[in-house]
């Protein structure tokens, strides 16, 4: 009876040491930047966009830039800001 007990606290160990190695890497996000030190901030870089005639409706910092979708009367598009400045460098309609 001591093998079968053995045997199910390895399993047991195992199958905690493979979850906890599983949760380590969930905490890390996949593919989501930081803003850097001289970027504009959210709330900067939504009213720069909003002085070119857009509302956003997502925006993230990703890839070295801001990006997400905003909206223009009824159509919705994706675009790329300058993390400075604010200015659309790149727009798609969604």
């Amino acid at each position: 009876m001591s093998i079968t007990r053995t045997a199910k606290a390895r399993t047991i160990s195992l199958m905690a040491a493979a979850g906890m190695i599983g949760g380590a890497f969930l905490a890390v996000p996949a593919s989501a930047d930081t803003p850097g030190p001289r970027w504009m901030n959210v709330a900067q870089v939504t009213r720069a966009i909003a002085r070119q005639g857009y509302r956003v409706v997502e925006i993230e910092a990703d890839n070295g830039r801001w990006e997400g979708e905003m909206i223009r009367g009824y159509r919705r598009f994706e675009f790329h800001a300058n993390p400075r400045t604010g200015r659309l460098t790149w727009i798609r309609r969604d």
